[in-house]
């Protein structure tokens, strides 16, 4: 399988309202954080996740967290 493209080393904290999301996996994707169709031209597939309540979270932007979608300083391991 194909390693995802680190869209960016830091994270993205973002506050949310309820509802569901489409998080890119691939990493290519023009609208970062979000999906927008770019992992036609690769493997992946968007990831879901859902929001209940107002909230501000922070995703993970290099690709690697084990807590997908959310940062768990997984970039502080890469090179």
């Amino acid at each position: 399988m194909a390693e995802p493209a680190i869209a960016q080393k830091s994270l993205y904290e973002l506050t949310f309202e309820p509802g569901s999301y489409w998080r890119c996996r691939y990493g290519r994707s023009n609208r970062q954080s979000f999906c927008d169709e770019s992992h036609k031209r690769g493997e992946f597939e968007p990831e879901k996740f859902e929001i209940i309540v107002p909230t501000k979270v922070v995703l993970c932007g290099c690709r690697h967290t084990s807590n997908k979608p959310y940062c768990d300083g997984s970039r502080n391991e890469l090179d």
